[in-house]
């Protein structure tokens, strides 16, 4: 049998062109900032200072990056960011995981109306000082588990988890281990968990990412400059342009001070940035499969 193939029409020719001109302007768009971040933290100070930079490293140095090493405050938000995101991922992940299951089990009594409750916070908050006085009178200040506790359950991350239950783990799985005396934690703990790989991964990467960008909390709970997590660092140096004066001591002029300056910034950012890259890919084949699974309506 012989078939010939369907033609586009000339409207549809037209419109794949515009659709792939438009993507690649999007794509430019994305791309050209982190391409020149990039080429900015590996160019030299003066260059950067004089816009030299469009593409590519002008006068490519390490310069930044050893500037950056040098700043002690990084090292400590470093070591910060690092303390958040591992602990506090940990507790999200435990407290989404768990109470996502309890809420996926049909026999669990008043279910509906904890989940009611749970997304009722999302539909209407206290409010900042609200929420700001609550953690003063927990004692919570200037504290670590500022960034931690006051965030440790999403109730969007905890509806998509229970969803992922209701559509992974059969009925029939359940009452199978109960005949075999399997109780609710031995069935939890080896059944329903080594099954849960793709929502558990997606959870890590929600929950890691909101911890390792956060700055708006570390803002508002802490003043002591020990604690701060990287991003508030970074924060001060882009904003508020505070350089540890110790860095630009061998620095003669206004100019090349200001270009070092620069030049931090941008090696900083691209230090910031590194980790979430990096942890991306071990994540991404369980991340589209999980949150497809997880967003379906149960």
């Amino acid at each position: 049998m012989r078939t010939t193939a369907i033609k586009d029409s000339l409207s549809d020719r037209v419109f794949t062109l515009l659709n792939g001109a438009f993507l690649l302007l999007v794509s430019v768009l994305v791309l050209y900032p982190l391409l020149y971040i990039v080429s900015a933290s590996f160019s030299s100070p003066s260059a950067v200072l004089a816009g030299k930079v469009w593409l590519w490293p002008v006068e490519p140095t390490l310069r930044g990056y050893a500037a950056v090493f040098e700043y002690k405050r990084v090292w400590s938000g470093f070591a910060n960011s690092i303390f958040y995101t591992g602990v506090g991922t940990l507790i999200n992940v435990a407290i989404t995981i768990t109470g996502a299951y309890a809420l996926s089990r049909k026999d669990l009594r008043g279910r509906s109306l904890v989940m009611m409750l749970c997304v009722f916070t999302m539909l209407f908050h206290a409010g900042l000082i609200p929420v700001y006085l609550v953690v003063k009178d927990l004692g919570l200040l200037d504290t670590r588990w500022s960034l931690i506790l006051p965030t440790a359950l999403a109730v969007w991350n905890l509806i998509i988890a229970r969803t992922f239950f209701q559509v992974t783990i059969p009925d029939a799985l359940l009452e199978a281990s109960q005949i075999d005396g399997c109780t609710d934690f031995k069935f939890f703990f080896r059944i329903v968990l080594p099954l849960s790989a793709p929502i558990i991964a997606v959870l890590c990467l929600f929950y890691a990412v909101g911890h390792w960008n956060q700055y708006f909390q570390a803002m508002l709970y802490l003043r002591n400059p020990e604690l701060y997590p990287l991003q508030m660092v970074l924060r001060d140096i882009l904003v508020r342009n505070e350089v540890d004066a110790s860095l630009i001591t061998d620095v003669r002029v206004a100019a090349e001070r200001d270009g070092l300056r620069q030049l931090l910034k941008y090696a900083l950012i691209v230090v910031a940035s590194v980790p979430v890259l990096v942890i991306y890919p071990f994540v991404q084949k369980h991340f589209v499969k999980g949150v497809m699974i997880g967003s379906l309506k149960g």
